[in-house]
């Protein structure tokens, strides 16, 4: 993550280092659940909740999407600048201070609340990163704070490892980051005038549904991998280090490709670079489902693995193009005085993905059902999605 400006696309109002520090923030919208995965299960055990240990991760992402409003409705009367300070000092809060709670109703309504802060900061962010970047310039932003996000989640789940190594507390200290990233943006990020607030919910552009609907069905096909493979690919002989090292592959693809996302919508249009990014997704599940079924025929994984990686990459490619384009698609197509709102729906929308995608570990794992479900839902937004877009 670059925390030099690009070349005569920056506003001279905000320094290199203000602009990494938004950068750094947006890191912090998939660090929520992170952080805790690696030392989850003791986690869990140490804090009374062993039965629910899913829920520790699950629940934020719930609050994300059942407090999204309310975070609209803080952003649109607090302004951008104002409702990220107080959501990153919420975060820190929240997250360092669930480690001292006791009892399971405190320790969920904790990690709630802890969603609804998520979502004060990745709206607010974003939209405080759009005043300073416009045109083109936005655009190759937007695509770096794809890649922001997909290596924080790399560098975080490696550091929360390593602390959990130390003792089931330390990964939570990690949430005070926020408090640290709060001191850089009061420093570093200088307040901008803000639009005149308007009642939530009012304003913008009705096609912006599309573009939510994108958002939602782009972290469906993405999650369904993330959280189907592994165990797939457990149950063909992967040991877990190579089943992380296998999805951190993933999220470096999905850096390259959201890097490579402004060019691509230069060159094909927005509308052609988000269809592209289904039609990867839909490869991606087909793949995986065709690689699963032909080596658990030939009980051995050598020969399909190739086929895994392919499905890799195209995953990755769909999430780096998709995502970042999503955020940008919302910026332009949003009065300034109703962005926030508009943008803290689409973090609802990538929420509400991640949450759907969990019930897809549900569906049958003989023949690959999941990853042919996914395919589908791929495909039917491929062919909807970004014509209603462009239109």
């Amino acid at each position: 993550m670059s925390s030099q400006p690009l070349p005569h696309t920056v506003s001279p109002a905000l320094c290199a280092s203000g602009a990494f520090t938004l950068l750094a923030i947006a890191c912090l919208t998939i660090m929520v659940g992170c952080v805790i995965v690696p030392g989850l299960t003791e986690i869990a055990a140490r804090l009374g909740v062993g039965q629910a240990a899913g829920w520790l991760v699950t629940v934020p992402s719930l609050g994300v999407v059942l407090l999204g409003p309310l975070a609209g409705w803080c952003i649109a009367r607090l302004g951008n600048y104002r409702a990220l300070g107080w959501g990153l000092f919420a975060y820190g809060l929240l997250g360092a201070g669930g480690v001292l709670l006791e009892g399971a109703p405190l320790i969920f309504a904790d990690r709630f609340l802890l969603g609804g802060a998520t979502a004060v900061v990745m709206a607010a962010g974003t939209g405080l990163l759009s005043h300073f970047y416009h045109g083109p310039a936005r655009l190759a932003m937007m695509a770096r704070q794809g890649m922001a996000i997909e290596l924080g989640g790399v560098i975080f789940l490696f550091i929360g490892g390593l602390l959990a190594t130390l003792g089931w507390r330390w990964p939570f200290a990690l949430y005070l980051v926020a408090w640290l990233l709060l001191v850089m943006l009061r420093l570093w990020v200088p307040r901008p005038p803000e639009a005149t607030p308007v009642a939530a919910g009012h304003g913008g552009n009705a096609r912006l549904w599309a573009v939510h609907g994108a958002a939602l069905c782009s972290m469906i096909s993405f999650f369904t991998g993330v959280i189907t493979l592994p165990a797939h690919l457990h149950h063909l002989g992967l040991a877990p280090a190579q089943i992380g090292s296998f999805l951190a592959f993933v999220s470096l693809v999905a850096v390259g490709a959201a890097w490579l996302m402004p060019r691509t919508a230069t060159r094909l249009g927005e509308h052609g670079a988000l269809a592209l990014a289904f039609v990867a997704y839909a490869a991606a599940h087909a793949l995986f489902a065709l690689a699963y079924a032909a080596a658990h025929a030939l009980f051995a994984l050598a020969g399909t693995l190739p086929l895994f990686i392919a499905g890799g990459v195209l995953m990755g490619l769909g999430f780096g193009l998709s995502v970042p384009l999503a955020n940008h698609l919302v910026v332009e197509r949003s009065p300034a005085a109703t962005r926030g709102t508009q943008l803290a729906r689409l973090s609802m929308a990538i929420f509400s993905g991640q949450f759907l995608a969990s019930f897809m570990a549900f569906m049958p794992t003989q023949g690959g059902g999941a990853f042919w479900l996914a395919a589908l839902l791929a495909l039917a937004a491929a062919a909807i999605l970004p014509w209603r877009i462009r239109g």
